[in-house]
This record gives C-alpha cells, sequence and structure tokens, in this order.
C-alpha cells in the first residue's frame, strides 16, 4: 500500500525550522510522581484544607504559614519491585519533593492552626487572624 502526503505549499522548507517546532510545547512530567490535589473550605471564623498526600510519611511533611500564604511540601519515597523467585522482574522507584503553596484571602493565626495526617490525606484548620481596628494618632 502506497503512503500518501499532502503537499502544503507555506510549511516550513527549511529543515531548522522543522527542528524546532515542538520546542517551546509544555512537557509533561512523569506521571508516576504523586501530586498535592488540594480542597479548601471556608467559614467566619476559619479555613478547613484537605489535601491528598498518599504514600508519604507523616514525618516527611512541612507545612508553612506566612501571613496569608500556606505552603505543603513533602519529602516522597516510593520504592516498588516485583519478584519472581530471586529473579528481580521489575524495579520502580521514585525519589523527590513535591509542594504546593496558595494565598487565602484573610491571614492565618499561626499559633491556632492544627494539622493532621491520616490516611494518605493531610488536613490543616486554619483559624483567621481577629482583624485589628486601625488606630487613629493624634499629631502633637
Amino acid at each position: 500500500m502506497a503512503h500518501i502526503t499532502r503537499y502544503d505549499p507555506f510549511e516550513a522548507a527549511d529543515p531548522l525550522d522543522t527542528l524546532f517546532r515542538g520546542f517551546f510545547r509544555p512537557v509533561q512530567l512523569d506521571r508516576e510522581a504523586p501530586q498535592i490535589r488540594l480542597d479548601v473550605k471556608e467559614d467566619e471564623k476559619s479555613y478547613a484544607v484537605h489535601a491528598d498526600i498518599p504514600g508519604v510519611a507523616k514525618d516527611d511533611i512541612q507545612v508553612t504559614i506566612d501571613g496569608n500564604t500556606v505552603a505543603i511540601s513533602a519529602e516522597v519515597k516510593k520504592n516498588t519491585e516485583q519478584k519472581d523467585g530471586e529473579k528481580v522482574l521489575r524495579r520502580e522507584r521514585y525519589f523527590g519533593r513535591v509542594g504546593r503553596s496558595f494565598a487565602l484571602e484573610h491571614e492565618v493565626d499561626e499559633a491556632a492552626a492544627t494539622a493532621r495526617y491520616q490516611d494518605g490525606v493531610l488536613q490543616l484548620v486554619l483559624p483567621k487572624k481577629v482583624a485589628t481596628a486601625a488606630r487613629r494618632l493624634a499629631v502633637q
């Protein structure tokens, strides 16, 4: 069977143009590397954050609060191995860091914030900082 191609007169004839045509396309990252997925809910007094970080030890998770910005990062160590007797058929490893940061509308009271990690889900309760009223100074 013959292979038929369509001639496009406007297509670049220069080989260098065709070489760099796909150079600036987005890079697809490793699909095995976990990503942090978030749910953020708000009520009058606090924010509730649920972050999915499966397969990570509790000691490898860091949460940083700076004003209204929250950053979550984790050290991920994945090591799976399939054996058939003593012969290793396949070994897959992933070691790295994942992170996610986001800004909230109100500042967070860091002293009253709580974090709990259970079954691959990090639960944060981030109370809103009480806004202080503006103070007017008397000029003397």
